[in-house]
């Protein structure tokens, strides 16, 4: 593709590396911004540098926050009992979209994949265990709220191994979501009732069990 400027390419070039987006919309949306006020342009730059430079992990679930702890580990309004992990951020998201879910999260940051040399190490699963072994630890249930692939599986089947040991109950939602899907294109009826319909748990088999 031939471009009427080197900015316009190297803009391109760059809006080109977010996801789902190619060379053709790239350069409309380049376009777009060119054709904007100045002072548009300068607070879309501004929100991306803060969004780099001054977001933060919450240390207790590793969701994203805007101060140490996050807003849901903070509220006194849910359930401390109950801890749902996830895959990522998008997935805490979809989950508080129903509004079925009063409980906190775990933010694995990732799974268990082999193929993409993704190890137990690489993602937040020792946090997860010292949270649940905490000589304070309210958590009653962990409910596995993640991907139905194998690398879930294998995820779940992981952490349900790690916890052996502890008095917790383990769960995993319901199967109404497809397998292969993820959590984050799911529709929140159908998300929602995966959450409210959880079953136990299952090692034998990576499934959800009676």
């Amino acid at each position: 593709m031939e471009y009427p400027s080197k900015l316009i390419e190297q803009a391109v070039e760059e809006i080109a590396k977010l996801p789902g987006i190619g060379k053709k919309t790239a350069l409309r949306l380049a376009l777009h911004l060119l054709k904007q006020d100045a002072d548009f342009t300068l607070q879309l730059s501004e929100a991306l540098v803060a969004l780099r430079e001054q977001t933060r992990y919450c240390e207790v679930c590793f969701n994203i926050s805007d101060h140490a702890v996050c807003e849901i580990c903070a509220s006194t309004r849910r359930d401390k009992t109950l801890v749902c992990v996830v895959e990522n951020v998008q997935d805490v998201i979809a989950i508080e979209n129903t509004s079925q879910y009063q409980g906190q999260y775990h933010v694995l940051g990732g799974i268990i994949s082999p193929v993409a040399g993704i190890g137990p190490q690489d993602i937040q699963l020792d946090s997860l265990i010292r949270r649940v072994a905490a000589e304070d630890s309210l958590i009653r249930e962990i409910i596995l709220a993640l991907p139905a692939t194998m690398e879930g599986d294998t995820t779940s089947f992981y952490i349900t191994r790690k916890l052996a040991d502890y008095e917790v109950r383990v769960s995993t939602i319901a199967r109404g979501i497809p397998v292969g899907g993820e959590l984050e294109f799911t529709d929140e009826i159908t998300l929602g009732r995966s959450i409210r319909m959880r079953t136990q748990y299952s090692e034998s088999n990576g499934q959800a069990g009676s």
